[in-house]
């Protein structure tokens, strides 16, 4: 039985007025049913472009994949797909949840009326019925007067509600295959955990999910598996609890040493030096190097191949060091 997701070297490219800018290289990954995979990395680094091209809404043109790029959800090739078939799959069987809601949420519509549209589309639900459905998925997503937001328009409510009602809309059917992009950012704790715990539960049944965050808490909650992102490429793959325990690439290490914590309060936060290489122009060697604290001479001139060096983790560093956490 294949995969539910397997994403096979995927590249994707955008042509500016600039030049092409090298969003993606060569990705690979393998989603199975129910199991949570955490991409993690600086902005820039090519998390949302990879979550955006499964679902095939990248803009194009300017972006485009190269030949060798391969979707496939439950052994169907979707890169290659006709667009009306893509349009069935999207909503009902891979659901969205997007950084920013207005960009999902039709200001012309109340928001339950958009929760309804949803379920009468994908559950073939009654119009009573999928208004009854409408205001349980808004208590269900942590607000508190349904009703009254189902009556408002997105721009009546604050940005946390409007994260909230797409939440909602993304999850109200059920879809076999859930893309959350930053799906938290906009919430408050309380509200923050409670949104969490839905999706965990969703993910414990049937659903599996594709997490882009910048929020190490939320992957180390949820992540089954963490696949970290640098400059377009994976830098390195392995299970949570493994990533966690043994971070191996000096990139990952960073990320990590830069998370607050009790043994470091008072103290200055750690940051990485430098910043994320323009896509117009990757450099020829180690992508990370000229920022590496371990970094050799070798590195700036040798691009390393993503390699398996313990059972399922993954790194693109021939010269990691032990964790300096």
């Amino acid at each position: 039985m294949p995969p539910l997701l397997q994403i096979s070297n995927l590249s994707i490219r955008f042509d500016t007025d600039d030049g092409t800018v090298a969003a993606v290289d060569n990705l690979s990954l393998t989603l199975e049913q129910g199991e949570i995979v955490g991409v993690v990395g600086e902005s820039g680094c090519g998390k949302s472009a990879t979550a955006m091209a499964v679902p095939r809404l990248l803009p194009t043109p300017p972006a485009r994949l190269l030949p060798d790029s391969s979707i496939t959800f439950k052994g169907q090739e979707l890169t290659t797909l006709p667009t009306a078939a893509m349009r069935r799959l999207r909503g009902k069987h891979i659901g969205v949840v997007f950084q920013d809601p207005m960009t999902s949420l039709s200001p012309l519509w109340r928001t339950g009326a958009q929760i309804v549209e949803a379920l009468r589309l994908h559950r073939n639900l009654s119009p009573a019925d999928a208004q009854t459905g409408a205001l349980e998925w808004l208590q269900r997503v942590g607000i508190t007067d349904p009703e009254r937001c189902a009556r408002a328009y997105p721009y009546e409510l604050s940005g946390g509600m409007q994260q909230r009602v797409m939440i909602a809309i993304a999850l109200c059917h059920g879809p076999e295959l859930l893309i959350a992009d930053e799906p938290t950012t906009a919430l408050d704790v309380t509200t923050q955990d409670k949104i969490l715990a839905l999706m965990q539960n969703l993910c414990r049944q049937t659903t599996a999910m594709l997490l882009i965050t910048h929020d190490m808490s939320v992957v180390r909650r949820l992540a089954s598996r963490v696949m970290v992102m640098y400059a377009g490429e994976v830098v390195e793959e392995a299970p949570a609890a493994q990533f966690f325990a043994n971070p191996l690439h000096p990139y990952a290490q960073a990320l990590l040493a830069a998370i607050p914590s009790a043994s470091t309060r008072g103290q200055r936060l750690y940051t990485i030096p430098g910043q994320v290489p323009s896509p117009l122009a990757w450099p020829t060697g180690c992508r990370f190097a000229p920022r590496c604290q371990y970094a050799r001479q070798e590195c700036f001139t040798n691009h390393p191949q993503l390699t398996t060096i313990n059972l399922n983790h993954k790194i693109r560093c021939p010269y990691s060091k032990p964790p300096a956490l």
